[in-house]
Order: C-alpha cells, then sequence, then structure tokens
C-alpha cells in the first residue's frame, strides 16, 4: 500500500512512496474534499511519450501442457447444479484436521472440484479421493529463491481453472526509472532507443503461472501467462503487460483473482494487480481495466499537472449477472464483459462493448483522494453492493447514479478491519475480519452473527463454490482451510 503525502506549498506538491506503482502517476489525501471522477482510461498510453516502433520476436508455436491433467476429475455439469460432488457434505467440516491441508496462505476450486492450496514457494493438490494433498515446491515462478531481483518476491494468490489446472499470482518488486525513460513502467525492446537487457527481462518478474495436475498427483508448470490480444505484444513471451502497447509494465503484481463459476461466460478468469483488473480465457488475457480519475494540481508558475489516480486493486467480486465487481484503495466500479475478450480494454466509459454501468467512490466516508482500502466487493442476492475495508468497516452501497451511490455504514461488528466478503446463494454476506473472525450477515441485510465453528480469528479469503448441492463455502483463517456446506 502506498504511504500517505501531504500538500505543501502552492497547489499540491505529491510524493509516491509506493510498494507497488500505477506507472508514474501519483495519489495523495485531501483534507475531506470532494473531487469529481474522471474518465477512466483503462490502457493509457502516456502522452508525453513517443511512440516507439515494436520489435517483432515472431510467434513461437504454443507448447504442449507440461502433463496431461491426471486425475483431473469431471466438471460439473455446466447448468444448475446436480451433484453434491465428491467431498463430504458436513455442514462444517475443518479439512486442516481431516485432510492435514495445514495453513495455505491461499486456496482455489478448479472445474474439477480438485481443491488447490499456496504456500509460500509450494503448491498443494488435494484431489477428490485423496486422505491428504500432495505437495509440490519451485514451480515457475517459484523455482528462484524469492526476492526483490528474482522473478518474484513473494506468491500471492492461488485459483482454480479449468479441471487439472490452477492459476498462481506473485508479486513484483516496483520498477525504478532508466536513464533517458520518463515513465517509470516503460520498457524499451531490442534495437529501440535505451533498450537494455537488464531493463527488458523485468518483464519476466511476477504475474501468473498457469499450471497442472500431474498423474502422480504433483502440480508442473503449463506455461507463464503471455499470450495477449494486442497486435504490438504477438510472440512477446514477455508475461502480462498493457495490451495495447507492450512498452508499458503496469500490471506486476497478482493481488486477487476468481473464477466465473456459472453463465456464459463459465471458466473466465479475473486477476486484479497492481493497476487494475485483467481478464484471463484459457491461456490468454487482455489487460486492463480500472475505475482511474484525475488529479489535477496547480503550479506556482500557474500551470497545471494531471496524474491518473490507479491505485491497487483488491476488491473483485462477481455479481450473479456475471457483472465484474472491482474496487482500489480509492474507487469502486461494476463492469459488464462482452463475449469477446479482445474488447475488454476498450474504454469508452458509460458506453462501448465494455462499459461502466458504476464508477465512484464513498463520499460519505472519504473524499476522493483519500485511501479507503477496500479489499473485497460484493453483491448479494437483494441487489445490494457491499464492500469491506481494511480500516473502515463493511459498507453498503445501492446506486443513485452512475457515479454516486447511497452508502450506510454496516453496524454490529466488533472490528473494523475486513479482509474478504461472499455472498452466497441463500442471499447471506459472509464477512471476514482481521481479529475476530467469519461472521453472517443474514438476506435482511439486518441480522448479523458470528460463526463461531470455524477456527480461526484472521479470516484470509472465502471461496464460493457454487456447482454442487449443498453449495461449498470454503474459509481460509490463519488455523487452515474450513469448508461449510449449503450456504
Amino acid at each position: 500500500m502506498g504511504t500517505r503525502a501531504s500538500a505543501v506549498g502552492v497547489g499540491l506538491a505529491v510524493i509516491a512512496l509506493f510498494e507497488v506503482s500505477c506507472g508514474d502517476h501519483t495519489r495523495t489525501d485531501d483534507p475531506r474534499g470532494t473531487l469529481e471522477p474522471g474518465p477512466s482510461v483503462g490502457n493509457e498510453v502516456p502522452s508525453n511519450t513517443p511512440p516507439v516502433p515494436s520489435e517483432d520476436a515472431g510467434t513461437p508455436s504454443t507448447p504442449p501442457p507440461a502433463g496431461g491433467p491426471g486425475d483431473a476429475g469431471t466438471p460439473p455439469d455446466a447448468g444448475e447444479p446436480q451433484s453434491a460432488g465428491p467431498w463430504p457434505v458436513d455442514a462444517v467440516l475443518d479439512y486442516t484436521q481431516a485432510f492435514g491441508v495445514g495453513t495455505p496462505q491461499s486456496v482455489g476450486v478448479d472445474e474439477g472440484l480438485n481443491l488447490w492450496l499456496l504456500d509460500g514457494n509450494r503448491i498443494g493438490v488435494l484431489r477428490p479421493g485423496d486422505t491428504a494433498p500432495t505437495w509440490t515446491t519451485g514451480v515457475g515462478q517459484a523455482r528462484q529463491p524469492f526476492g526483490r531481483d528474482s522473478l518474484a518476491i513473494g506468491s500471492t494468490v492461488i485459483c482454480g481453472g479449468e479441471a487439472g489446472r490452477a492459476y498462481v499470482g506473485y508479486r513484483a518488486a516496483e520498477m525504478r526509472r532508466a536513464e533517458g525513460i520518463s515513465q517509470r513502467t516503460y520498457i524499451p525492446g531490442p534495437n529501440e532507443p535505451y533498450y537494455t537487457p537488464e531493463r527488458y527481462a523485468e518483464y519476466q518478474k511476477g504475474d501468473l503461472d498457469a499450471v497442472r495436475l500431474q498423474p502422480d498427483g504433483t502440480v508442473a508448470l503449463e506455461e507463464h501467462i503471455w499470450r495477449t490480444t494486442g497486435a504490438s505484444n504477438a510472440g512477446k513471451q514477455i508475461g502480462i503487460h498493457n495490451t495495447n502497447d507492450f512498452h508499458y509494465e503496469e500490471d506486476r503484481s497478482i493481488l486477487n483473482c476468481a473464477r466465473v463459476t456459472r453463465g456464459r461466460h463459465r471458466g473466465d478468469l479475473y486477476v486484479t494487480t497492481n493497476h487494475g483488473v485483467t481478464r484471463i480465457q484459457g491461456l490468454t488475457y487482455n489487460s486492463h481495466r480500472h475505475p482511474g480519475w484525475y488529479l489535477v494540481t496547480q503550479n506556482p508558475d500557474g500551470s497545471r499537472d494531471e496524474s491518473l489516480q490507479c491505485p491497487p486493486m483488491y476488491g473483485l467480486g462477481l455479481a450473479r449477472n456475471g457483472d465484474v465487481l472491482v474496487a482500489n484503495e480509492q474507487m469502486l466500479g461494476v463492469l459488464v464483459p462482452s463475449d469477446k475478450l479482445e474488447e475488454w480494454d476498450r474504454e469508452f466509459t458509460w458506453e462501448g462493448p465494455t462499459p461502466w454501468t458504476f464508477k465512484g467512490f464513498n463520499e460519505v466516508l472519504n473524499g476522493q483522494a483519500s485511501d479507503d482500502y477496500w479489499r473485497a466487493f460484493e453483491q448479494s442476492t437483494s441487489g445490494r453492493y457491499y464492500l469491506g475495508s481494511a480500516e473502515f468497516g463493511v459498507w453498503a452501497m445501492t446506486p443513485r447514479s452512475r457515479s454516486a451511490g447511497n452508502w450506510s455504514k454496516l453496524a454490529g461488528l466488533p472490528t473494523e478491519r475486513i479482509l474478504s466478503l461472499k455472498a452466497t446463494d441463500d442471499g447471506a454476506l459472509y464477512i471476514g475480519t482481521e481479529g475476530a473472525g467469519l461472521w453472517r450477515l443474514e438476506a435482511d441485510g439486518k441480522t448479523l452473527a458470528q460463526v463461531g465453528q470455524v477456527p480461526g480469528q484472521r479470516v484470509l479469503q472465502l471461496v464460493y463454490e457454487p456447482t454442487v448441492t449443498p453449495s461449498m463455502l470454503l474459509v481460509l483463517t490463519e488455523r487452515g482451510l474450513t469448508v461449510l456446506r449449503g450456504p
């Protein structure tokens, strides 16, 4: 997260001290002032950098997977849930005790109902019928020791994909400026001005691995995600970067992920990053979208500067109708995805193939330039939106226009520190706190109670699998994994 800056002199002087950055864009607090959101720009190319001819590395042939799906399991029917699936149907079951899954940092479920576990530099898989997970160490970006100058400074999240596949996210350090280059995230290609092999190697850091389950239960790298829909990116095996222009390496750290479990886009994956939200189909991505806004500062000489504000994005949810719900530290938005992956990054704000139906901020809580520390964004079956903040509790919101909402804070929780939310098919909202365990808000939006059967006080992640009956809610805490059936 960023370190807050102060305003000095005439207008605003902005100092940026971020662990992960939004290109060269900066952000600051305002004294609870309200600034109108500017137009969102999606895949922006800074206007002060001249276009550079792209180098074509050719298009390599598609490599085969690093092994077949093995015991990948059978994907559930694409329609309504038909069966209980292969896992126990106990209303509450501690998988750390029952299956020895330990205390992973992230958990996911693939279409074959394999359970995926992430713990630092190792990946575990618990297949239907297994009594314990099988662990594999040193796959993909974790094949080198974690560190600033390595392929990653650490792993972040894991999400299931098609049967036998998972996606593993990593964090990369902020890029340093290079001589002659004004934009921190700009990387020249071979035969271009200021090209260096060291800077070009930055493309390989962080990002996302696709991994495959092997017949013996171990995991192998399928591919470090690099295929995208942009013309300038063709054939360049350089990880996730801006789809519209490969020179801009703005998505370096994966912060959250979610697989679409129903509807016509079932199987799509969304990942949020230090910059925005990226959409993935199989091994191909389109990056990125974000609810950005422009901070205008007045300089002593009378000139004005504009800087795009796009803080790290942790909040990610999927509405029942397929809308994509995203929230960064300052803003939130609701996107309607089209059927075409190549249209994901086409930004026309309220129009176009992938429009925002809402893009704004919580003006009741903070001014536009103040961090709200959103960590989760969900929509209940009632249609009401809920956002969880790492510092300011849970907020309910119903839009009153495309950029403003009616906001109310949820009362009754013992802490303001929220790490996760999940809306379930029975109309409830599950609330994962930092320090006070798991809570359930009933469909009436008023009745609130702690879920005492789940061990642990720090709810790291909530994953919902509605394709089985009873449905599965995976609750990951510092004490391990517990699964609730039937929410």
